[in-house]
């Protein structure tokens, strides 16, 4: 990794049918996704020019491909899912992926359920 360069995507919520539960499986919840994506962006700063950085908005629809075109029973998997798809797609040298689960079936108050993760271009799962 060259230095501290990253892109943050932060707060990209969808509607999907990700959980163990049936009833979450058939009715659907939000999911609110954050993703840094580390890259070297000196070329980009000194060009000027998309084709020199990974573009944020290509990165969004992958994201977004990955939590509503397929259903997963873990968080974990997901985020996993997101991770992988956007190495395999774009140069970075690594990414950190938190997928947030605001209404998860807890019984009590609470604000969110996250799991994150951190993978690095080259290693192995």
């Amino acid at each position: 990794m060259s230095g501290h360069d990253v892109i943050h995507l932060r707060g990209l919520e969808f509607y999907a049918y990700h959980g163990v539960l049936p009833e979450e499986q058939a009715l659907g919840q939000r999911f609110i996704i954050d993703m840094d994506i580390f890259y070297d962006l000196r070329q980009a700063g000194t060009s000027d020019q998309v084709e020199d950085t990974i573009h944020y908005g290509e990165v969004y629809q992958v994201i977004k491909a990955c939590v509503t075109e397929d259903r997963h029973q873990l968080l974990e998997h997901l985020a996993e899912e997101i991770a992988l798809s956007v190495m395999q797609l774009f140069s970075c040298a690594s990414v950190r992926v938190e997928v947030h689960k605001p209404q998860a079936p807890i019984p009590g108050i609470f604000r969110d359920v996250s799991v994150e993760i951190w993978r690095k271009a080259g290693e192995r799962v």
